[in-house]
């Protein structure tokens, strides 16, 4: 294991200021309260449903609550923080009023997981905040402008990825010493691929494109891939975006007709956006199939937006087949 804690980690990063290294140490922190709240699971009474729903009509679980608390609490006290927004509330929440940063965060990624004791996470977006008082429009920031963006990967191990732009650090939570340790520096997808990940239940509603290259893939060694590729989906975008950055492959939510009102089912400025980023920084490209999502300005807090992301070359070949 190594011996370098998230702490030295960030304090041997000399492109860091000592407000950043704060504040994603802040983050961390809040994430191992999250963490042993998940590991108590039944026992503390933390499962189920909390019997209403949040700014997406979806119905929300008790620990998508407490996880927005606790995150919520941490951040709007935390000095360099001027305005925070989460994926479980309708509005931005203004914080410290000479805060250096803007916080964006979905508390609880996967949280249909929960209660079947499966991968969950927390993702998160910093943004540079304006020097006047923070208002919803500084939100809406390319996300090629995140300053730094993460996950917390909660599971057999607890991960922390992140990324402030000079690649992509990957660290373990020691649970006896309750502290992160740096395990992959320097994180890279691999190039070639044999797997993907889709969800199929929806395939009556692709567009061509999509179904073209999902043709090809099933098609295996006997297609014009000449090889065979595994379908893996974890209902859990943290978890399918975590096994990319380790064995490669591509994973996709791309726009359907199911919802002709609905651009996309991800979140742009929650989901899209950081965990994006953290796959470029590892060599790989986020698209909606027609155009680079770290480009887009935003809309809205709450946009929603087609994603297809993962090892370039399978993600430019799905966007030639947008273009074709």
């Amino acid at each position: 294991m190594s011996n370098v804690s998230l702490g030295q980690f960030l304090k041997q990063s000399t492109h860091l200021t000592e407000n950043l290294s704060q504040l994603i140490e802040t983050i961390a922190n809040t994430c191992k309260t999250i963490d042993l709240a998940l590991q108590k699971g039944a026992l503390a009474g933390v499962l189920g449903s909390a019997e209403h729903e949040n700014v997406q009509g979806e119905t929300q679980k008790k620990l998508d609550v407490i996880s927005n608390d606790l995150l919520v609490d941490a951040l709007t006290q935390h000095s360099s923080v001027a305005a925070i927004a989460s994926e479980e509330l309708d509005d931005m929440t203004p914080a410290q009023q000479n805060g250096e940063f803007l916080v964006l965060f979905d508390p609880l990624d996967g949280s249909s997981n929960i209660d079947i004791n499966m991968c969950v996470g927390t993702i998160f977006s910093i943004l540079k905040a304006s020097e006047n008082t923070a208002t919803t429009a500084d939100f809406f920031q390319k996300g090629a402008d995140q300053v730094a963006a993460g996950y917390v990967m909660y599971g057999p191990s607890t991960m922390l990825v992140f990324t402030t732009g000079q690649g992509v650090h990957m660290f373990t939570l020691d649970p006896e010493q309750h502290e992160f340790y740096l395990t992959v520096d320097g994180v890279k997808i691999p190039e070639q691929t044999q797997e993907f990940a889709i969800n199929s239940s929806n395939q009556r509603h692709w567009e061509a494109p999509v179904k073209r290259y999902i043709n090809e893939l099933l098609e295996g060694t006997t297609g014009v891939r000449g090889k065979d590729f595994n379908m893996r989906w974890v209902a859990c975008m943290v978890g399918d975006v975590h096994r990319i950055l380790t064995r490669g492959g591509i994973f996709m939510y791309p726009y359907d007709s199911k919802d002709p009102q609905k651009a996309g089912r991800l979140r742009l400025m929650y989901e899209a956006n950081p965990l994006g980023l953290i796959v470029e920084q590892a060599g790989g490209k986020i698209s909606t199939g027609r155009q680079d999502i770290l480009t887009i300005v935003p809309e809205g807090l709450h946009q929603r937006i087609p994603v297809i992301l993962g090892a370039k070359a399978e993600v430019d070949r799905l966007v030639d087949y947008h273009q074709a």
